[in-house]
């Protein structure tokens, strides 16, 4: 019998089996219960999130002769033919070999046959995006009004490659990347039914290198097994994948704290006499001192055991935020360096003595901290010298605040102010979430809402809310919240606090967005 890969073998056969995307096969299997299945569908997100696997279980759930709660049986003689890959009725067309206007108009005449066998005729292309423009000229009249018989299951990767005429003919569903928990549970499974030992760690570490993919989650699984060994720790998984351990990782950022060049080239030389590769050994050590900064703001790690939290809290107390963002900068500057070096190595060696010539990085956090002492004493002196107009209107301010200040209590615990913050996040909006963490609600009237800063906001972060597309999506999530149309006004309470240049501005908000970290951690 031949051997069948990890990925295939665990291919998800009803609904329930495709891990992470609940929103859309609930909605699919109510459409299919009801009767009202699409002609054309879209499934679009990143690579082995499960959009083939999902448009396989349509095509057999919608052809089923003994359909159970919107799944297919997978028992009977349709369900069977298409699981074996014989059901003629069923094509998958892969539109990156298969992109011309020859191989369209091949279906544009299929279509017109009736099923062999099964009631629907379906259609899967993937890759969609590969298509030709002639190719997608030739399907658009067919897509938007296809024979009864017949359904199309798109898919793809890059949406916005697609004519808007091709989005607006099909039923579109986005599939997110897969949680790191989700992940792990679909790998435990695995793992018991494949009689292979792991440990937690081991898992987790897959999960966390798949980003978010399950196909990918199998195949460093199952590259594990190669050796013929069932037993899988961590370490395996990152001499496999080439990532040091993170001992050497901490030996060499905890030389570079200390100042000591000696111990930071020896480390790194440990290293790549284990054959580890250059840029990966990067990544680690910018990805080590970014969680060290982090648990430096909030004392809070994922991930790591407690012997490795505690070495990162002795670290993180032995420095300082600015030496840490100081690092971070320049490693990720070397990271982009690198990509256009033939001598990566020697880049690289450069890197270690500057971040060790302690003269350097004083002389740089000096430069830092005097730009902002200056800037302090600058914005002092202008209030101490302020006009009277400015401080009535300050005034102004203060007292409207303190009259609303039980509407806005009320409307933390009434409102949910919370769940405005969640739903910015989990949509990815973290620099307007980050520079909300600090908000308070006002009700102005029944038709505004002012976001309050007691504390004051900065120049930089009321730029970012100010933003004509963030007082458009605030104003989204404030009116679902309170279930009709509500409009968002920014009330600074104070005076500005000192500005940051247009140029540091732009780099912090770069590295906040590179880092994935909340801007305030920065700041």
């Amino acid at each position: 019998m031949s051997y069948t890969a990890l990925y295939r073998k665990f291919r998800p056969l009803r609904f329930e089996e495709i891990v992470g995307q609940e929103h859309i096969t609930r909605t699919l299997k109510n459409q299919i219960i009801a009767g009202r299945v699409g002609h054309a569908y879209l499934f679009n997100g990143g690579r082995g999130t499960g959009k083939t696997s999902a448009a396989k279980v349509l095509a057999r759930a919608v052809n089923c002769l003994n359909p159970q709660d919107g799944e297919p049986c997978n028992e009977c003689e349709i369900c069977k033919a298409a699981l074996a890959g014989s059901l003629t009725d069923i094509v998958e067309m892969d539109a990156a070999s298969n992109n011309s206007v020859e191989d369209i108009r091949l279906i544009r005449e299929e279509v017109n046959f009736l099923p062999t066998l099964a009631k629907y005729r379906v259609y899967i292309i993937d890759e969609v995006h590969m298509l030709s423009t002639g190719a997608f000229n030739a399907l658009l009249k067919t897509l938007e009004e296809p024979p009864a018989h017949v359904k199309f299951i798109l898919a793809t990767t890059e949406p916005q490659k697609l004519p808007a005429t091709i989005l607006s003919r099909c039923q579109r569903f986005d599939f997110k990347k897969i949680s790191n928990e989700d992940i792990v549970r679909r790998l435990e499974y695995v793992a018991k039914e494949s009689k292979i030992e792991i440990t937690k760690e081991a898992l987790n570490l897959i999960a966390v290198l798949s980003e978010g993919a399950m196909r990918d989650a199998l195949s460093i699984l199952e590259r594990c097994l190669q050796d013929g060994e069932t037993n899988i720790e961590e370490d395996k998984i990152k001499d496999l994948v080439g990532i040091p351990k993170l001992t050497y990782i901490n030996n060499i950022v905890k030389a570079f704290l200390e100042y000591n060049v000696d111990e930071a080239i020896k480390a790194v030389d440990i290293v790549l006499k284990e054959g580890k590769d250059l840029n990966n050994l990067l990544w680690e050590i910018i990805k080590y001192v970014k969680d060290i900064l982090v648990y430096k703001a909030t004392n809070k790690l994922e991930i790591y055991s407690k012997d490795e939290i505690e070495e990162i809290k002795r670290l993180s107390e032995e420095t300082t935020k600015e030496r840490l963002l100081y690092i971070i900068t320049d490693l990720s500057k070397l990271e982009n360096d690198m990509k256009w070096s033939s001598q990566k190595s020697i880049l690289f060696q450069v890197e270690i003595i500057k971040l060790c010539s302690q003269n350097i990085v004083e002389t740089h956090v000096e430069n830092v901290d005097k730009g902002e002492k200056k800037r302090t004493e600058t914005v002092d002196k202008s209030k101490t010298s302020g006009n009277k107009a400015l401080n009535n209107e300050e005034n102004k301010t203060q007292a409207k605040t303190a009259n609303f200040s039980q509407a806005i209590s009320e409307y933390d615990e009434a409102k949910g102010w919370k769940n405005i913050l969640n739903d910015l996040r989990q949509n990815g909006k973290i620099m307007l979430y980050s520079n909300l963490l600090k908000a308070k609600p006002i009700e102005l009237n029944d038709m505004v809402i002012g976001i309050s800063f007691p504390e004051g906001i900065n120049a930089f972060g009321k730029s970012i809310l100010e933003k004509p597309e963030n007082i458009t999506e605030l104003s989204r999530v404030v009116s679902m919240e309170y279930g009709k149309d509500m409009k968002v006004r920014i009330i600074d309470n104070v005076d500005s606090l000192p500005k940051k240049s247009e140029k540091q501005e732009n780099k912090l908000e770069q590295m906040a967005e590179n880092l994935d970290i909340p801007l305030n951690i920065i700041e």
